[in-house]
């Protein structure tokens, strides 16, 4: 792929901008607001200038209510030898694009697995996408060229290719996206009209909950009316389990032994299915779970802090797997939770201890 051309110069298209510009690509930048564009070309993104004729690939990165307009007005133009598009929703689009009646031999949906909270070019960055999974949904009429630009795509974002079924696709990110997004905003709601002596309790457990509800609503909007059903359907299923805890809830209350006891079976049942879920999902680089010993040590929030703990375990000879931070509530303080293999725990400790940190047991 030596040209490319971004429609719609957002957070995922700049990134995928920024990727293919940082490989040496051509990169030609479009919007509906020129202003966008220019941003996106002031930050190295390419230029928001036109291109002389077809280009290798072009990327359709708009909202999925607007992806088959943008690609079938791209196609009728012969803007590119390839289209692909990054929504969130692939189902939809591609019935649409049928509905009009379009060659889609040159086209292939696809959606890169990773976002961030904020939006629009300023947001972006162009190893946004690396080491996660970009969904590929070929069809029977994919034309190989195709299939092999979207994948030299992927390869450029260093991302991971999985190929899979439109309508699969849809319904896994419903799942694993669309409705905890929502579940998110519905906790997040909660604390709108909370009294401000409960909101300065929050802790790590609520900000891991509602981080991703600092979205932006109005694209999400687009993207939950692209995939209303299979949300609905999973949103169903969590108001059941939710109905259920409710009553083995008010059961606890209960003066009555027997009812009391059903109901710390109903809360054990949901706790216990819970975790169950949460041990699929997949851990480091996309490999099984494993399971980390944490090291806390307390530090003050001061510049350098953590550079020489990581400097410091890398002293131990000690591989940190992951790391968390929880602040502590009205103190320049905070707790870094340092994970690590079960077996490096006490070596990591100890390095620490010698060197002066405070840990938590």
């Amino acid at each position: 792929m030596r040209t490319a051309l971004v429609i719609g110069t957002g957070l995922i298209g700049t990134s995928a901008a920024l990727a293919l510009a940082g490989r040496g690509v051509t990169v030609h930048l479009s919007d509906h607001d020129p202003e966008q564009a220019r941003t996106a070309a002031a930050l190295g993104a390419g230029t928001d200038e036109a291109p002389e004729g077809p280009v290798d690939l072009a990327i359709v990165a708009a909202p999925p209510a607007h992806v088959a307009g943008v690609l079938a007005d791209a196609m009728g133009r012969g803007l590119a030898r390839g289209y692909i598009d990054v929504a969130s929703v692939k189902g939809g689009p591609r019935r649409e694009l049928e509905a009009l009646g379009l060659d889609l031999t040159s086209y292939i949906g696809t959606h890169p697995m990773s976002g961030r909270e904020k939006s629009g070019p300023l947001a972006a960055t162009g190893d946004l996408f690396e080491g996660r999974p970009w969904v590929l949904t070929p069809t029977r009429d994919t034309d190989t060229e195709v299939l092999n630009l979207a994948l030299e795509l992927v390869s450029h974002c260093r991302a991971v290719p999985v190929v899979m079924d439109a309508d699969a696709h849809d319904r896994a990110v419903a799942l694993v996206s669309h409705m905890p997004h929502l579940v998110s905003n519905m906790v997040a709601a909660r604390l709108e009209n909370a009294e401000e002596s409960a909101v300065r309790l929050c802790g790590q457990g609520i900000r891991d909950v509602t981080r991703i509800a600092a979205s932006e609503p109005r694209m999400w909007v687009d993207i939950l009316s692209a995939n209303p059903g299979p949300v609905a359907d999973l949103l169903s299923d969590v108001a059941a389990d939710l109905e259920e805890t409710v009553q083995a809830l008010r059961a606890l209350q209960s003066s009555d032994v027997a009812k009391r006891g059903a109901g710390a079976v109903g809360i054990e049942d949901i706790l216990r299915r819970g975790k169950a879920g949460q041990v699929r999902v997949p851990g480091k680089h996309g490999s099984a779970p494993r399971a980390y010993e944490i090291v806390a040590v307390l530090i003050d929030d001061q510049p350098g802090q953590l550079a020489r703990i990581f400097a410091d375990a890398g002293r131990a000879g000690v591989n940190i797997e992951d790391v968390r931070i929880e602040h502590a509530t009205g103190q320049q303080a905070g707790l870094v939770q340092l994970m690590v293999e079960p077996q490096t725990a006490p070596v990591l400790a100890a390095a620490l201890r010698e060197r002066g940190w405070a840990l938590r047991q």
